[in-house]
């Protein structure tokens, strides 16, 4: 039987790169996303050779209401879920920021997004996958959740929190059938980072950091992804596995 897969922040970037992966593997996606119009196209050029088995729901993960009218609407769908990756999340923007040049409404939208998103949505799915005594959940963090990265106070903060909540949730519902564990992503050419890595000073201060010398693609997280979803990572729980090229080793 197909799994059903629900991706948050699916429209453009790693989470695009997600949906298709388990699109490949068979499985039936619900991709969500903030951007409608973005994701409405993601369905018709880029999943449209799937059919029916990607599915396509507008929500903002951090808001409860549209959370739960958005998981109302997989269930009513398809009547489970089977692994929940919480890949929606934001910098803050290009503007590198520290502690004290980050303005309380910059801090509050980039922890909104990136951990109030990520509880909302295990909140929802969590009474789904315990009735069905299963479930996978990954959550995309960063290496910047193990390491902190140069003036990204917000960005470093919420992916530390993107960790830990891995491991709550792993102590908390292993024995119920449940794993959840992280992918700690380093420099992945995205939409996202697509400006830095454009100029040439910029591409080569970050290369110069990986030990691998390159930059990583979106199919790079996505492997990953697929693998922790998988029964092959069957006892993987609570884990945050990295993919940077080397560069938290440093």
């Amino acid at each position: 039987m197909s799994r059903v897969i629900v991706v948050t922040g699916a429209a453009s970037g790693i989470g695009h790169a997600i949906v298709e992966r388990f699109v490949k593997d068979g499985d039936t996606v619900v991709a969500l996303d903030v951007d409608g119009p973005a994701l409405q196209a993601a369905q018709q050029q880029s999943w449209a050779h799937a059919g029916t088995r990607v599915g396509a729901v507008q929500a903002d993960v951090a808001q409860p209401a549209a959370v739960a009218c958005a998981v109302a609407q997989i269930m009513q769908a398809h009547g489970r879920i089977d692994v929940l990756v919480n890949n929606a999340g934001i910098t803050g923007g290009p503007q590198a920021l520290r502690l004290h040049e980050t303005s309380v409404a910059d801090f509050d939208h980039v922890w909104e997004v990136n951990v109030r998103g990520m509880f909302l949505m295990c909140q929802q799915c969590l009474p789904v996958m315990l009735a069905q005594g299963s479930g996978a959940i990954v959550n995309i963090a960063s290496v910047a959740g193990l390491v902190a990265f140069p003036a990204r106070a917000a960005y470093s903060v919420t992916k530390g929190a993107a960790v830990m909540l891995t491991r709550s949730l792993a102590v908390d519902y292993a024995a119920l059938g449940i794993r959840c564990n992280a992918v700690c992503p380093g420099m992945i050419d995205t939409p996202m980072t697509h400006w830095r890595l454009q100029q040439p000073e910029l591409l080569a201060q970050v290369v110069a950091r990986i030990p691998q010398g390159i930059v990583g693609r979106v199919d790079d997280v996505a492997s990953a992804v697929a693998f922790l979803a998988s029964a092959e990572a069957s006892y993987c729980n609570g884990s945050a596995l990295v993919v940077d090229g080397g560069y938290s080793s440093v």
